[in-house]
């Protein structure tokens, strides 16, 4: 294991350095911050005096390579709106989409695990065509529109959830979080669905895959033949061998949440990571955009690496080497 994670430990720098090199370049050939931060009457001479104390007027290579060091110390820079560190305004944002994350995954996982278990082990009820049914609209509806609509029918029509912002927080371990506040709570529940419904819906279907072709192996036929009760035979013995690609797509949706939660943050003015993200891609604010995708890359590979590793927690037979 000890080998295994070093391997991984080197290929998560190499992959994060490409990640760089990517982000870096493409960052550098669109937009122009210097025309956004100046006024429109600007005269030369202050676009140039800018660049220059931006360093932007430096090669393309001496800046990659000052960036490389700059963030190896952990320094991403200092904003060009906000003229704070990026580091600590990410950092400050975070908070707000690790909890609409977490509850969205929380969501997900609470309806996905059992609904998909029940479809897959009664593919022929009633009840498991209306879950298959529902998940379809899952899957189609895009969370901008399913958004808006929960927007509509819970907040403007009945009044019954608030429709933007994240409340009254509360601290918990010195950070501030909306759900240690009823105000909070009622506030991140419309995001957080918005967000649940189509990772729900697609571990809902990919868990009664699973389970179906799960109760057709050998070894379920001879527990039911032993006499397993019907229980027993889901829950502990089909249901681990099951889970693991669900794992697999569960990590990957982890930070596909994380990462693209932005439209979900906008339609409800939720302060986090995405929002922050919006506003600087329009105000063209380069080191925060850099900043946070390399944070993001970051968060895959950690996921990815964690996944590998609970694999052999759910199935001691994989061996990682």
């Amino acid at each position: 294991m000890a080998v295994y994670a070093m391997r991984r430990l080197l290929q998560m720098i190499g992959v994060l350095l490409v990640v760089s090199l990517i982000v870096f370049f493409v960052m550098s050939f669109t937009g122009d911050p210097v025309l956004m931060m100046l006024p429109p009457n600007a005269t030369d001479a202050q676009v140039a005096e800018m660049r220059h104390t931006l360093g932007l007027d430096r090669p393309l290579w001496r800046q990659y390579a000052s960036f490389l060091v700059n963030i190896s110390r952990g320094d991403f820079g200092e904003s060009y709106i906000f003229k704070q560190p990026v580091l600590g305004l990410i950092v400050e944002r975070m908070p707000a989409t690790l909890e609409m994350v977490f509850f969205a995954l929380l969501i997900g996982l609470v309806v996905a695990i059992p609904g998909g278990v029940y479809a897959g082990a009664r593919p022929e009820s009633m009840l498991s065509k209306t879950i298959m049914s529902g998940s379809l609209f899952g899957i189609s509806l895009p969370s901008f529109w399913v958004g808006i609509l929960l927007i509509f029918t819970f907040a403007v029509q009945f009044g019954l959830l608030p429709s933007s912002g994240r409340g009254q927080t509360g601290l918990l371990f010195g950070v501030r979080w909306a759900f240690m506040s009823p105000d909070g709570r009622r506030h991140l529940v419309l995001p957080a669905v918005t967000l649940a419904l189509g990772t729900m819906a697609m571990l809902l279907r990919l868990v009664r895959g699973q389970m179906r072709e799960v109760m057709r192996q050998d070894y379920i036929k001879f527990a039911r033949a032993k006499g397993v009760s019907y229980r027993s035979l889901l829950f502990s013995h089909a249901i681990r061998n099951a889970l693991i690609p669900v794992v697999t797509v569960f990590g990957l949706e982890t930070g596909n949440m994380i990462a693209f939660a932005t439209v979900t943050e906008s339609i409800f003015s939720w302060p986090g990571m995405g929002k922050l993200l919006i506003d600087s891609i329009n105000a063209s604010d380069r080191p925060i955009i850099v900043a946070y995708l390399m944070i993001v890359a970051a968060m895959f590979v950690g996921i990815n690496f964690t996944v590998d590793i609970v694999y052999t927690l759910i199935d001691p037979r994989i061996d990682l080497r």
